[in-house]
C-alpha cells in the first residue's frame, strides 16, 4: 500500500504552504459539531464562521469542500486537544484520525495543528464575563468562537 502524501506543516510554514491570496480555515472539531472560523487572506485576523453539526465524515467533508471552495481556503489550522499534561490523548487521536480522512478522501491542502488547551473555556469565561450571554445564546457560537481563538493563536505565531 502506498502511503499518503504529507499535508502536515509546522505553523511558521503555512505562509510559504500556501498560494497567495487564499486564506486558513480553523477547525475546533467536538463529538457534536466542528465549529470554523476563517482567516484574512494576509494571515492577520481569525473570524468566527459557523458550526457544523456532526453527522457522517462524508457529510462533514462535503461541508467542509462546500466552504473551502466558497472561501478560497488554501490551508487548514485544527485545533490538537493535548492534554493539561502535554500528551496526546483519544480525542488527539481521533482529530488526527479526521484529517487523514480527508486525505484519504483527496484534500490535499497545507495543515497545521494548534495546541488548543483551554481554548473552549477561555471563550465560554469571555461570553459569561464580558458578554454576559445566556447559556443558550452561549451553545450556538461557543464552538465557532473556539475555532477563531484556535486560528488567532495560530495567526499571531506567524507574528
Amino acid at each position: 500500500m502506498s502511503a499518503l502524501p504529507e499535508t502536515i506543516v509546522d505553523v511558521p510554514d503555512l505562509p510559504k504552504s500556501v498560494k497567495p491570496g487564499l486564506r486558513l480555515l480553523g477547525l475546533d472539531l467536538g463529538d457534536k459539531t466542528i465549529g470554523l472560523s476563517i482567516s484574512d487572506p494576509g494571515f492577520k485576523v481569525a473570524t468566527p464562521l459557523e458550526t457544523i453539526r456532526r453527522k457522517k465524515f462524508t457529510a462533514d467533508a462535503d461541508a467542509l469542500d462546500g466552504l473551502i471552495q466558497h472561501w478560497g481556503v488554501g490551508g487548514l489550522v485544527f485545533g490538537l486537544p493535548v492534554n493539561m499534561d502535554g500528551s496526546e490523548g483519544p480525542r488527539c487521536q481521533s482529530t488526527r484520525q479526521f484529517h487523514r480522512n480527508l486525505v484519504k478522501r483527496g484534500m490535499m491542502l497545507p495543515t497545521a495543528f494548534w495546541d488548543e488547551r483551554l481554548s473552549t473555556s477561555a471563550v465560554e469565561r469571555l461570553l459569561v464575563d464580558e458578554a454576559d450571554m445566556t447559556r443558550k445564546r452561549r451553545g450556538t457560537v461557543v464552538d465557532k468562537m473556539a475555532a477563531a481563538f484556535i486560528l488567532q493563536g495560530a495567526l499571531d505565531a506567524l507574528g
